[in-house]
């Protein structure tokens, strides 16, 4: 089914029923809207974009932080038939400005946040714009846009009735430049819908649940995540905030049973949990059912903690790309608490091969390249044919993730190509170094790159950030590290903060660039 079938759906089946809901703890405000007026709000979108010329296979761009109107305007550009391109928004304006010579948007929408980083791009941008949409304060809009209300002005609430198929392009999503300049992944509405399957089929979802929504909805993992609420009807809860405290306090007044967390969030919790700074007494939390994490490695020492404090939770974490259309063609599985550590098992309808670098597959317990094959791979890279012939091929998506399988059949993460390290002829895993440390009760966080060295090729260096409150030397953590072996060891020490993008991954070539090491 198309995916923009699936919202008619909703509408006509839940109509008066909640759909979403807005959270703003740090602006004391609440909002909501039901299915019905979901679907009509993206039709009077859709309605506008077609009416300023908006055709099957443009691009609507959407620079938009959460909020209300995030995903009516999205499922508004997808009833068009053109391809929503969600940006991030933490890029600055000079990676905006790729991004959108490459995307070539005839619609810009953006909020208030985003004003000085447009303004200074237009030169570029009015090549393909014929319209800018500003969503904000009438008195922070710039003279070169008309406010959302007025591009809708006028707009029918009915569908425009364009006909899609799917097959169709739908969307083009940038990854998020953790290993190099941010590439546009091109999906369809059959990956779009197919993601709706897998969330559904792994997490069980039902028309009851409520899914608590924190992480940034151009992401895939956030809103693919959401799509196996939306797939049965379930209402979505939008928070605004990733303060401990607030997120508690939302799955108690909104009565969330599912909640996906990023690893600093969750550590957050934790934290605060035990220094008394957030009393579980104030919640009503029995209804949360299932916690689960994606994104990024997840230590186990940080889960057994988890466990520790909220027993009856079902746990799962998620491995996925955003060529892969997120989350899932990896996971753990709600029944597999006693594998923590591991990513996990192909997801529904996902095929999984570990291979060496000459594409053969290795034995269980060897490390190789993970590759993945289902209905969620991407179209390609958008105009970039050369990256995509390197990592599409018969088929099968090349991640350039290493990862070992286990004889269970249960893959591990080892780590990025890019970013294993090489010191004195040995290969080290920063993954599995940071995982040793995070067991440490002062770390924070912290983050491992390799910088160059004459006589080794790579030391293995470490910045460690400490908690608030806490201190540590770096004799303190060189003692700590003697539980490593000496080849892993940290040979350079760095106390600062760890660079993490919205959906809590270390900005590793951030970290390469502060600290010498240019490796991208």
């Amino acid at each position: 089914m198309v995916i923009t079938e699936i919202l008619a759906r909703n509408a006509r089946m839940y109509g008066p029923e909640t759909a979403l809901v807005e959270r703003d703890p740090a602006a004391g405000r609440r909002r909501e809207i039901s299915w019905t007026e979901f679907d009509r709000e993206a039709n009077r979108f859709a309605n506008a974009l077609i009416a300023r010329g908006v055709e099957r296979g443009d691009r609507v761009a959407h620079l938009l932080m959460n909020c209300l109107e995030w995903l009516p305007a999205y499922f508004g550009i997808l009833r068009t038939g053109a391809w929503a391109v969600p940006l991030n928004f933490r890029f600055e304006a000079e990676v905006l400005q790729a991004c959108s010579e490459l995307a070539r948007p005839r619609v810009f929408l953006f909020g208030e946040e985003f004003v000085d980083r447009i303004a200074a791009i237009r030169p570029v941008l009015d090549r393909s714009v014929v319209a800018y949409v500003y969503l904000g304060p009438e008195e922070g809009r710039p003279d070169f846009a008309e406010s959302y209300e007025q591009f809708v002005s006028g707009a029918a609430d009915t569908d425009p009735a364009v006909a899609l198929e799917i097959g169709d392009d739908a969307a083009l999503y940038f990854t998020s430049g953790t290993t190099g300049r941010p590439k546009a992944v091109r999906l369809t509405h059959r990956n779009l819908e197919h993601a709706c399957y897998v969330e559904n089929h792994h997490h069980r979802q039902t028309h009851d649940d409520i899914f608590l929504c924190i992480p940034p909805l151009y992401h895939t993992g956030a809103k693919m995540h959401w799509f196996g609420s939306f797939i049965v009807g379930g209402r979505g809860v939008i928070l605004k905030g990733v303060k401990p405290h607030w997120i508690l306090q939302a799955v108690s007044e909104e009565r969330a049973t599912i909640v996906w967390l990023l690893v600093p969030w969750a550590h957050d919790i934790l934290i605060a949990w035990e220094r008394g700074e957030i009393d579980p007494a104030e919640y009503r939390l029995d209804q949360w059912r299932l916690m689960h994490i994606g994104a990024q490695p997840v230590p186990p020492n940080l889960i057994q903690a988890w466990k520790r404090l909220f027993p009856h939770h079902d746990y799962d974490t998620n491995y996925g790309l955003t060529e892969s259309t997120g989350p899932g063609c990896v996971h753990l599985g709600l029944e597999n608490t006693h594998k923590i550590g591991a990513i996990g098992i192909p997801g529904f309808d996902w095929e999984c091969r570990v291979v060496d670098f000459d594409g053969n597959d290795v034995a269980s317990g060897e490390r190789g390249e993970l590759l993945v094959k289902g209905p969620g791979v991407m179209k390609e890279y958008y105009r970039d044919p050369g990256a995509t012939a390197a990592t599409l091929r018969d088929g099968w998506l090349h991640t350039g993730d290493i990862v070992r399988r286990d004889d269970d059949g249960f893959l591990w993460l080892v780590d990025r190509k890019k970013d294993l390290i090489i010191t004195g002829g040995e290969n080290v895993s920063p993954v599995e170094v940071e995982h040793f440390f995070m067991a440490h009760p002062a770390i924070q966080d912290i983050g491992v790159i390799g910088t160059p060295d004459q006589r080794l090729g790579e030391l293995v260096t470490a910045v460690v950030q400490v908690k608030v409150g806490a201190t540590l030397t770096e004799a303190e953590l060189l003692a700590f590290a003697e539980g490593l072996p000496r080849y892993k060891r940290p040979r350079v020490i760095h106390f600062a903060e760890v660079p993490r993008n919205a959906t809590g991954k270390i900005e590793k070539p951030k970290l390469r660039e502060r600290y010498g090491a240019p490796k991208d």
